[in-house]
């Protein structure tokens, strides 16, 4: 399947789960986003999800959105229990519209959903010539250091730079050493993950995808990856009124109420502070490219460059998706053979 028949499948599921169109299209495109450039966890493996979640009343399909302008620079968005690519779409759209005209723009959103891709976002608001960072946070998956038990969420760190390249700068990371959807295909596709990434419920390590959803995930870089997590809890959730400290639900396995999620966008003009803003950044870009390479590698590239070649490589053929989320995608619309 062409991208293009992939997004007009997704569009159309959405509205016949109520969405309006404008929120159907914003969604369909954040979900083919996903797909081409090969995050797939954040793709069509979390369709059904989406749906069952509003199917069960645990996401509202025709939200009524609330915003306030704090300032010239500050908004306060509650998305309603909107799925969370409304809410995200309209967090990022304020803040590059709130930086464009102050310099600077700050933008929490509460009562949100899991929103696909943090560098998605991110990389909308550096394609506006803007510095962006954006921060979400999501289910227990991390135990804090010293505890064995879960709380913190994989919650991504993401960052994004403008290069005057028509590739920016975007940096979009877990805190754990896998993300936790990356988990779930592996699950779903009954494959292995990786050994060292995960523990089962007893402490032990695991490469069953099974054991390790029962267990818990491994942050990086140990101690400084469990403050990272709780760092951004506090960011996405606590100030924004979001749920934080491992409140924020499941959406596979918990249908007793909303995620509440939060998200925290934070834009700024790249020119804010220097003038020469593009000579510096060509200049540190290139500084980097130019170092003597280890034996086998022939490019040393910027974060968000691969995913751009990924992008504009899918873009060109058919999406392979597996049989298992074919099934489910079928069930969602039996007018799709």
């Amino acid at each position: 399947m062409y991208y293009k028949d992939l997004s007009r499948l997704i569009y159309r599921i959405f509205k016949k789960h109520n969405l309006s169109s404008k929120d159907s299209k914003i969604c369909s495109d954040a979900i083919t986003q996903s797909e081409l450039v090969e995050a797939t966890s954040h793709g069509l493996s979390r369709l059904k999800m989406y749906c069952d979640r509003i199917n069960k009343k645990v996401i509202n399909p025709k939200p009524k959105i609330r915003i306030k302008k704090t300032s010239s620079s500050i908004t306060n968005i509650d998305a309603d229990n909107a799925v969370g690519f409304i809410g995200a779409d309209l967090g990022i759209n304020y803040a590059i519209q709130n930086a464009k005209k102050t310099g600077l723009g700050l933008v929490a959103v509460k009562n949100s959903g899991h929103y696909g891709l943090s560098g998605y976002y991110a990389e909308r608001a550096a394609k506006n010539g803007l510095i962006a960072f954006c921060f979400t946070n999501a289910p227990p998956a991390v135990a804090p250091y010293g505890s064995k038990k879960t709380l913190f969420g994989t919650n991504p760190i993401c960052f994004a730079a403008p290069t005057h390249t028509k590739i920016p700068f975007v940096l979009d990371a877990s805190i754990s050493k896998i993300n936790r959807g990356k988990i779930r295909v592996a699950e779903k596709l009954k494959k292995k993950i990786p050994l060292g990434v995960a523990l089962d419920k007893n402490g032990k390590p695991t490469t069953d995808p099974i054991k390790a959803l029962k267990g818990l995930q491994l942050p990086i870089a140990g101690f400084k990856g469990s403050g990272l997590a709780w760092m951004i809890d506090i960011l996405s959730g606590v100030i924004t009124g979001g749920n934080h400290g491992g409140k924020v639900k499941d959406p596979f396995d918990d249908f007793t109420g909303p995620q509440n999620i939060g998200h925290l966008f934070f834009t700024f003009k790249s020119n804010l502070f220097i003038k020469n803003y593009v000579e510096r950044i060509k200049e540190n870009i290139k500084n980097v490219k130019k170092l003597p390479k280890l034996k086998g590698i022939k490019n040393i590239y910027y974060p968000g460059e691969k995913k751009v070649m990924r992008f504009k490589y899918n873009s060109k053929k058919e999406i392979n998706i597996p049989t298992k989320i074919l099934d489910e995608i079928y069930l969602l619309d039996k007018s799709w053979t």
